[in-house]
Parts: C-alpha cells; structure tokens; sequence
C-alpha cells in the first residue's frame, strides 16, 4: 500500500470511528516518512478528537515543521498549544505566524482565545486547557464554576470527574462521570472513564459493562479495550482479558500497554516465560515503561532468575527513582541473593517514599530476620499489619520470627490468625505443625501438617515437614514411611524435566568433581561434621577430588569462610529456581552430587529430580530415604543399615566401612571434669537433646530410669526450655509418671560454652528414641560422659548404636526399654568404673572412626570413586 492510499484509508477508518486502525495506519506511514505532514497532522487532530490534546502536540508541531507553508497546520498547532496550557508559546507561535503570512477570522480567534484569562471559569475550552496542562485542581474548580451556571454540561462533568480521578480522589470523581455519562451517551470515552473510576473502586463487572458501553460506540476505542481488559483481569477471567488485550494488537501491533498487560495476566497465572517475552515486547516499544520493567522483575524472581530480576528493578528504577514499589521488590530479590544489607536498605528507602507500604515492611523484616535482628524483623512486621491488619504473609512470617525467638505461644497465635484469613493456606498450616511439633507435640503436629497437604496436596515443603516429623513419633512403619516419601518423589519427578544424556566423561580414573548441595554450611551441625572431612579431602585427595559447594541459605558465618576455604568452588544459590539450578549444576560439571539437607530447612531435593549430575547420593543432613528416584545412593554404614535393612529406600545402600558419621572436634577449651556423682551423691542423668525428640514414650522410660535409680536426677537442655510454658508443661509429663518436679533441671541451650560446660553436671546421658542424638551424642561422649542409646528398626533409629559401637561402647546399647531401664541402673551403680570411662572416654573417642577425619576422608574418597565406576560400567 503506499502511502496516500495508507493515508486515505486511515481517514477513512478516523471517520468511522475506527481510531485503533486509523492510528495503526498513520504511524505506519511515519514509520516510512517520520516527517510526513498530512500524517502527522490528521494524527495529532485524532489524538485532540479523543480528548487526548497533549498526546496530538508533538505530531502537530512535526506536521508544522515539514510543510511551514500549510496555513492549516498553523491553526492547528496553536490551537492545540493553548488547550494544552502553553499560552505563552502558543502566542510566540502565533506572532511567527502572522509574520508568514497568517490572516483572517481563524488567526483572529485564536489571539482573542490567549486574550482571555486562562482561567476563565466559564470558558469550557481553558477548562479543558487546565485538565490537559495538567493543572487539576484548577480545573476541578472551574467545572464547578461553570456547572453552578450550566448543571446541564456534559463536558464540565466529565473534566471534573476525570480531574477528581487525577487527584486521587476516585470516590468522589464516580458521581461527576456517572452525570456526564447521562449527559453525554454517545461519547465512547464518557462511558470507558466511568468503566476505570468503577474498577478503581472495586467494582469490576460494573466497570466491564461501562467499558462494552463504550466498545459499543466506537469499536475501536483502544482506552475502553484496555480498561474492559483490565476489569475482567480483576474478576479473574483471565482468558477474556487476553482477548481485550489482544484486540488493542489488532488495532495497534505497536500499543506497549496491552504488550505489558499481557504479560500481567501471564504473570499472574504461572505462565512465566510468555510473561518475559510480552514484557519484553512492551519494553522494546517503550524503554521508560517502569511497570513493564517492575513486573518483568517480578517474572524473571519467579523463575530464579535473580540477577536478571535485579536488572529489571534497577531498570525501572533508573526511570523512576522514586518508584516505592520497584525499591521493595529490588530489596526482596537482593535478599534472596544473600545482599542483606543492600536488601534492608532498598526496603527502607520504599518505606521513605510510601510510609504505607505494607508489603515492604514485609520484605523488610524477612531481610532483617536473614540477618540475624529477628526483633527488628518482629517490629517490621507488626508494621505491615498496622497498615494491613489482613495480609496473611505478614502473619505467618511473624509467627515464623516469634518461633525462633522461642515465643511458641505468640507464634501459634500469628499462625491460627492467618487461618483464620485463609482456612486452606497449606503454608500458615503447615507453618502451625512445625510450631506444634517444636513444642514437643508431635501427634498434634502430624495432624496439622496432613490437614494442610489435604488442602493442598502438592505443597512440597509441607511433605518435607511431614516427613521429618513422622521421624520423631513413636509407632511409624517403616514401609508407610516408604510410600510417603515416594509421594513425595513422585511429585518432583512431576515437575522436574526430563533427564538429559550427561555430557560428562565416563573415565574412572579423573580427577572427580563432587558437589554438595546444603542449606547448612553455616554455623550448623551439618557443618561440624563436614568442616574436619572436607580439610582432610583437600589436603588426602588433591587432585583426585575437587569440591564446589552450593550454599542454598542466605546466611553466611564464620564457619561458611571455614568451608570455603576447603572447596575448589563456591556458589551462593540461595532463591535460585531448580530448574536454573540444574542448570549451573550441569554446566559446572558435576560428577557426583552429594545432598546434605534430606527433608530439613532449605534442602532443594525438588532440584535434584532434574538429575542434574550422573550421580547422585544422600548423606548426613537427613538419615532416612529422600523419596527421590533420581538419587542413586544413600550413604550409611554397616550398623546403621545391616544387610537386609535395604528396603527402606528408594535408594541403593552404600555403606562406608565403619561409620557414615565423623565429627570435628568442638573448638572449644573445655576440659573433661571429674565424675559430678561423687561429690554429689547421687547420679545425675541428662540429654541435651532437641525437645522435639523428647515424646510421651521417651518420657515415661525414663521415668523409670529416675524411679530405678533412687535419689538420681535428670538434666534436660533445650533451646525450647527457654521457653517458662515449655518447662511448666515438661514437669507436668514427668509428673503425669511419678516424678516430681524437685528431680528435673529444665534449662535453655545458652553459649556453645556454657552448653559443653553443662556437661560438668551429667554422670551418664540418656539417649531419645526413636530420633536419637547424633551431634549432641558426638559430642556428649567428646566430653567424657557416656550415652546410653537404644537399637531401633531403621537407619535413623540405629545412629546411637553406630555411633556407640564406633566409640567402643557395646555395653550402652539397650534391645527395648526393660533392657534400657535395667543398664541405667547397673551403669548408675558402679560409680567407680563410671569414673574410669569418664577420665579415658575423650582420648578413646578421639583415637575412634568418629573423629579421625583423615581415615573417614579415604573411606569417603572410596565410595565416590566406587560410585562413580559403577556409572563408568553403565556407561
């Protein structure tokens, strides 16, 4: 088509009403002649036509440039000059005009309209000035001036309403459209102005059938496609306000908004990478569009893709600095990318711009609680429930901020309250079980996390809870155990891709690329255990072995520098997706993947179902089967799992020669003490074990052993005991067996010294079950006193017989609880030997598998290189 025949057709499209296809035309020709003056022209005179002055002025001033010599173009430009407010160019404009030759009655209008005051609350053009200078208030008061003499005016109507909408006052500016909607019926954007001003109220399907209204009128009527798309994405008919959307492209391939509301809705439904892609397009077509850059920001954080996500906040930043919500959002992601401080900082500075922010109180206190200032986190979020007493994330994050300050009662509370908002929220729900279960009240627990995945069965992290609880209750079956992980399993597999053909290498004798992936490589136990065998790898296995850690926790310590001194490789891949993840895994090289976390806070198992490395095991973090068919190996050792012991997993059993477990010893300088008994006088039993381990049966077997052992008492450490509800309702389960509360010392954790201290005080611990101590046991015998520890049925329930047969210790190993009752006593009543083994146990343990690093790094070393040819020998 050329370009007087795109001209023609665009007129004639313009008369009919069709201005999307008029538009689409005219900016078709500038695209071939941007100077074209007929084009720019008729498209400035359309933009005036809809009401739209100051989008028309730049096309009117280009057409004036391109032909000086059209008087038309001159009439025109000023008239459009003084609408919009610029009374002092528009008469500059006018005078060089005259000079051209600019005469007759239309020349002498426009000088008498700039005689005239520019407010002149009587003149509905300076109204209509005022409205298009951007000078509101102003035009609020002139309708009004004009409807106290005219209450008749459509026009002064629909100024005031659009006017009050401007100024934020849609409230207000709903009766003054409604009135120029009735004055005014046939003027499609009188109608697409009311449908906006309802939405904005809350009122969608109002406001869709005001938008249909005006479609009705002029079909294409672009504003009232976008404001029809936009209520029916506030009533959640998503597909319909596609089809809005999609109209505007129709009319307009070039019209960004609807590129970026596209991207919206996507958005909003899961459709993430269509969302990037119809961002992206909007964005090519506007650059400064700072919503486009905001909500590709929020996308590309939905993928994982954090650095790009970071990009686009500071993209829309860039354009406004001042954007409150492009701040917060940039603060959420720095977050998740372990930038705390940059994160606390951008989340105050949206607080500064837009005190009222709910949302960025939010994130401001899940920065702050990464951090470590969990009462400043607490104070944040009690902000954005001041602000917004219903936002249900803010409930739940400051229960999850009272539970780790051990205030259990209050954290219940925030929980049930965000139940009360959401009766089906699986995270409030599963978020109460873990609080539940943190108290000790593990039946209690397991009720509340199975409600919350009945409510929504694929909410992976509230299996993962499940799983780890059903761990610390009496009475599971092992094979009941089995299928819930295999849900589990079934689920990520679900979700992950399918495995890709590994590129790696299948030579059994290369040096081996080994990652671990941790939530916990931090001032954790996991960490304890590792920080000894790594060294020792580092320094044995020097180029046979490289290790490169993936860190999926924000927090970072003094022994995460400890760690990472060990490893070839770092990578902080906290917040990023598994499917981003996978990715860096696979074009790291990986050869084997080690999971240190299982079903604990922070693991990415879901990841490992995309099968990232060739191989893959589990070990240490969780002591149970993953579920995952995608890993290959767990790792244990012979007394942990016997032969026979095998069906447990949906792992294949690898088994280290002496023990799955060593521990590094603690750094601190806390010598061994004499037996306390003797200078008391009676035994002292004690766990420093989690509460969480401590359940009914646990209780009342050691009751028993108090009951046996008369005169004796028992020292239970917790971080929970902090808690005075906590020691009141433990007293009373002691109670319930016929201990009083005289023969309990109930105390909170306290400083890593003061709890190794503590251990001055215990002549013999006591081991729970079925969840047994593993580094309290370590450590528990690293300080001379010995632990009595029950056989169980599975991997788990047997750490404290591996962990004793490894120490040397047989005769601390009780069948059931007669037996365990009955060795309490006979240990508690020879003091003698008791001190013996309380001088000699650090050095025995010492000289042990448990803590000779050097010898667990070469067994370690071997299964990995076993492991790995046994992949060869697939290959």
């Amino acid at each position: 088509m050329s370009a007087d025949d795109a001209l023609q057709q665009a007129l004639a499209c313009q008369r009919a009403g069709k201005v999307g296809e008029a538009e689409h035309l005219y900016r078709a020709v500038l695209q071939v002649l941007p100077v074209h003056g007929e084009a720019n022209h008729n498209l400035g005179a359309m933009f005036v036509q809809m009401n739209r002055p100051e989008a028309g002025l730049p096309h009117l001033k280009a057409a004036l440039e391109a032909a000086p010599h059209n008087a038309q173009f001159w009439l025109s430009y000023i008239d459009v000059l003084i609408r919009c407010g610029e009374s002092f160019q528009a008469s500059q404009v006018l005078a060089q005009g005259r000079r051209v030759g600019g005469i007759g009655r239309d020349w002498d209008t426009l000088e008498e309209r700039l005689a005239q005051p520019a407010t002149n609350a009587k003149d509905l053009t300076a109204l209509v000035a005022l409205f298009g200078a951007g000078r509101y208030i102003e035009a609020i008061t002139a309708a009004r001036s004009i409807l106290e003499d005219s209450p008749a005016s459509g026009m002064a109507w629909k100024v005031l309403g659009a006017a009050l909408l401007q100024t934020g006052q849609a409230a207000q500016a709903l009766a003054p459209m409604k009135r120029a909607v009735s004055l005014l019926p046939q003027e499609a954007d009188t109608h697409s102005n009311l449908g906006n001003v309802l939405r904005m109220l809350g009122q969608p399907g109002a406001a869709a059938t005001s938008c249909r209204q005006a479609i009705a009128l002029m079909p294409g009527f672009i504003e009232a496609h976008i404001n029809l798309g936009n209520a029916l994405h506030d009533l959640g008919e998503h597909e319909a306000a596609l089809a809005s959307y999609r109209r505007v492209l129709e009319i307009n391939p070039g019209h960004a908004a609807a590129h970026a509301n596209i991207g919206t809705v996507f958005l909003q439904t899961s459709r993430l990478e269509e969302a990037v892609a119809s961002l992206q397009r909007a964005l090519q077509l506007r650059p400064d569009y700072v919503e486009a850059h905001n909500n590709l920001g929020n996308a590309h954080k939905k993928l994982g893709n954090l650095e790009q996500a970071a990009a686009s906040y500071r993209a829309a930043l860039t354009f406004a600095a001042n954007f409150a919500e492009a701040h917060s959002n940039l603060g959420n992601v720095l977050r998740d990318l372990g930038e705390l401080n940059s994160a606390i900082a951008h989340c105050r500075q949206a607080l500064t711009l837009k005190p009222a922010f709910a949302e960025a109180f939010l994130n401001l206190g899940t920065a702050l609680k990464d951090a470590g200032r969990v009462h400043e986190a607490v104070a944040s979020y009690e902000s954005a429930l001041l602000v917004k007493p219903d936002l249900l994330e803010a409930h739940n994050a400051l229960g999850v901020a009272f539970l780790e300050l051990r205030q259990f009662e209050r954290a219940m509370a925030c929980m049930r309250r965000a139940l009360e908002l959401d009766p089906k929220n699986a995270e409030a729900r599963c978020a109460l079980g873990v609080a539940l279960q943190e108290v000790g009240q593990i039946d209690a627990s397991l009720a509340c996390l199975r409600q919350g995945l009945q409510d929504d069965p694929e909410f992976l992290p509230g299996r993962s809870n499940l799983l780890f609880t059903c761990n610390l209750a009496i009475g599971q079956e092992t094979a009941t155990l089995l299928a819930e992980a295999q849900r589990f399993g079934d689920m990520a597999a679900r979700r992950a891709q399918a495995h890709q053909a590994s590129p790696n290498a299948a030579d059994a004798g290369r040096c081996l690329r080994v990652g671990l992936v941790s939530g916990d490589l931090r001032i954790h136990p996991v960490a304890y255990f590792i920080d000894s065998v790594l060294a020792a790898l580092a320094e044995s296995a020097a180029g046979r072995i490289e290790i490169i850690a993936y860190s999926t926790h924000v927090s970072t310590d003094a022994m995460t520098e400890r760690l990472k001194a060990h490893c070839r490789e770092w990578r902080a891949v906290a917040g990023m997706s598994d499917q981003r993840l996978a990715a860096l895994i696979r074009s790291d090289g990986i050869d084997i993947l080690v999971d240190l976390s299982g079903h604990t806070a922070h693991n990415r198992l879901p990841m490992l179902a995309w099968k990232p490395a060739p191989v893959q095991a589990s070990w240490l973090g969780y002591m149970a089967t993953t579920g995952v068919a995608a890993i290959d190996y767990v790792i244990a050792d012979p007394w942990s799992v016997p032969d026979g012991a095998e069906t447990g997993f949906t792992e294949k059993v690898w088994r280290l020669p002496e023990t799955c477990l060593c521990l590094t010893p603690p750094d601190v300088d806390v010598a061994v003490s004499p037996l306390p008994a003797v200078a008391n006088g009676y035994v002292t039993f004690g766990s420093f074990n989690n509460l969480t381990k401590i359940n009914e049966h646990v209780v009342a077997v050691w009751a028993r052993v108090l009951l046996a052992v008369p005169g004796s008492r028992l020292l239970l450490k917790s971080k929970q005991f902090d808690a005075e509800v906590v020691r009141r309702e433990m007293a009373g389960r002691f109670t319930r067996h016929g201990i009083g509360g005289e023969r309990l010392m109930l105390e909170g954790f306290g400083t890593r010294r003061a709890h190794f201290e503590s251990f001055h005080r215990v002549d013999i611990a006591l081991d729970p079950f079925p969840y047994p101590g593993v580094t309290t046991t370590a450590e528990t015998l690293w300080m001379g006193v010995p632990v009595l520890v029950r056989t169980g049925d599975r991997m788990l329930s047997r750490l404290g017989l591996s962990l004793a047969m490894n120490a040397g210790l047989p005769d601390w190993i009780a069948d059931d609880d007669d037996d365990y009752v009955a060795r309490a006593a006979a240990h508690a009543g020879d003091l003698a030997k008791l001190a013996h083994l309380r001088a000699t146990l650090r050095q025995q343990v010492l000289a042990s598998p448990l803590f000779d690093a050097k010898r667990f790094a070469r067994h370690f070393e071997n299964a990995l290189r076993g492991m790995w040819a046994a992949w060869c020998n697939s290959r």
